[in-house]
Formats: C-alpha cells, structure tokens, sequence
C-alpha cells in the first residue's frame, strides 16, 4: 500500500527473533536500504563494507543474540517504518570519530544511542519516525533509561546520507536538546529519560 490517510495510527514493535521477517522484508524491498547497509554500520567500529548479502547475515546473527536493537512501524501489518536504538556498547562506530571524541563527553554516563531512521517512500512525512522515536524511548525507559544521543541534520537540505540521522525538529518535539555541533551538518542532541 502506497501512501495512506494523514491520520494513520501506527503499530509499532521492537525488532527481535519475532519480527526479523518483518525488517528483512522492509529493508528487501529497499535494496538493503542504501546498497545494502541493513542498519549495520553504526554497529561496526573501523572499516566498513556496503556488502548486502554479508550485511544481512550479520544483522541477523546481532538480532538471534540480541545485540541488535530498533523499532519497526506498522501501517496496516505492513512494516513502514525503523529506527535503530541500543547501548553505546553495541553501536560504537561514533567512538572512533575525531569530532566526538573532541565534545569530551562523559563516557562513564549510562549512555543510549538513536542512529538511524528509515521510511518506506510512500510514508514519508506522515509521522512515521516520530511514531519509531517515541517507541524507541518508551523501549529504552523500560530497560532503565540513562542519556540518550541522536546526530541530527542541520542542514534545511542535508546530503542524503544525514537524512537517515533523523532531523533536529524531529528530536525537539521529543524533548532533547542540542548540546554540540558534529561537523558539518550534523549536531548532537541528548534527553535523558527517567
């Protein structure tokens, strides 16, 4: 189903053993999403490979030892929606950036990463990834919450890479606030959820 009405109410579940077909059909239909990423590369610390075969049987080995955290949305049974989540531990791709590493935040704080969004074409900008974002918080509040991270665009027209970052309106509505730039386009926003 392309498209839908502008007040659909969404479903969402974390993703898990149970909804592994779920993302698999979601991120299939997208070529992996990107060339084959699937929501991989936030997860790995140096070199990385758009390898959409080899990216695929990580993820889903991450998802069966439940290494891998995120939100999947629902429209209609049809998932439209994702948003990856989980400890600093499990996506540590940003601790090797010189630009983090330079903010010199606390790295002794129970610390939650938001690293990536992803929305059919169809159901983009009918509140999808709001929908994911606030799944992924209740999630994280129910595992203890801490500070949580996300690494926004600034840019009014971010290069497509940063669009899967989310937007920093998308996290203001949700409470975080801005506490640094990240480089060029791109910033870092925290809310700490109790």
């Amino acid at each position: 189903m392309a498209g839908g009405a502008a007040r659909t109410r969404y479903a969402t579940r974390e993703l898990g053993p149970a909804t592994w077909r779920d993302f698999a059909r979601l991120f299939s239909k997208h070529n992996g999403v990107w060339g084959g990423c699937w929501c991989v590369y936030s997860q790995t610390r140096g070199g990385f490979v758009t390898d959409g075969p080899r990216n695929r049987r990580t993820k889903h080995a991450l998802v069966k030892e439940r290494r891998a955290h995120g939100i999947l949305v629902y429209a209609d049974d049809e998932p439209v929606g994702w948003c990856a989540f989980g400890r600093r531990e499990e996506l540590p791709r940003l601790d090797g950036v010189r630009r983090y590493q330079a903010l010199a935040l606390d790295p002794r704080r129970k610390l939650w990463r938001i690293t990536c969004f992803f929305v059919d074409r169809g159901w983009r900008r009918r509140g999808v990834a709001a929908a994911a974002l606030r799944a992924a918080l209740t999630a994280i509040r129910r595992r203890g919450g801490g500070v949580v991270e996300a690494y926004p665009a600034t840019q009014s027209r971010p290069p497509r890479t940063l669009l899967y970052y989310g937007t920093v309106p998308l996290f203001e509505r949700e409470g975080f606030r801005r506490v640094a730039g990240l480089g060029p386009g791109q910033c870092v926003m925290t809310k700490r959820v109790r």
